[in-house]
């Protein structure tokens, strides 16, 4: 297949990329977490001892790895049900994700994720952060224009030095050559 080069990014006025504003906050944005987590655990630690800390930690570990083991065992129990009436999965896929990284959010160590773990939990929550994710990629594939990133069939496109787009496709000829046969595969 062929690629081309790369259309050149949009720059602003120092001449560089843009970054987008999910890259350029992240990063401050798990430092802030991480900080704020590690801040609370030594609170709790302060006020009810190492030991309980330790227990709240392996207590809520078990109990993500209970719920993400739930909510996989149902994704497959629909799935084998669909797969054996011969029809789509149910739509209730999007709750099992949810119960999955409500479960994964209880698993990592501290306070702050268990809190956003157990509310994700809580049926009401999750019909919000459903909606409002549905929304966000409804509107961001409507807003896709074709030919980025968004558009998933795109044609390969081939720039030119002189800044003419060649649009092509790349057909490859088989050779008659018995010679030309593929190669056994390696075995030990």
């Amino acid at each position: 297949m062929t690629t081309g080069a790369s259309t050149p990014p949009r720059t602003g006025q120092t001449g560089r990329p843009k970054r987008s504003a999910l890259r350029r906050y992240l990063p401050l944005a798990l430092a802030a977490w991480l900080v704020l987590e590690i801040w609370l655990l030594i609170l709790v630690a302060d006020a009810a001892g190492g030991v309980a800390v330790f227990l709240i930690l392996a207590a809520s570990f078990v109990a993500g790895a209970v719920v993400v083991k739930r909510a996989g065992r149902r994704a497959f129990r629909n799935l084998d049900e669909a797969l054996r009436r011969g029809t789509a999965p149910s739509s209730g896929g999007g709750s099992n994700g949810l119960l999955m990284l409500a479960g994964l959010l209880l698993m990592l160590p501290g306070m702050l994720s268990d809190v956003a773990g157990l509310l994700l939990l809580l049926p009401p929550v999750q019909n919000l952060v459903r909606r409002r994710t549905e929304h966000v990629v409804t509107r961001k594939l409507r807003g896709a224009t074709p030919g980025s990133f968004g558009d998933a069939f795109q044609q390969a496109r081939i720039h030119r030095p002189d800044g003419k787009v060649v649009q092509g496709e790349v057909v490859r000829e088989r050779r008659e050559d018995p010679t030309d046969d593929p190669r056994p595969p390696l075995t030990r």
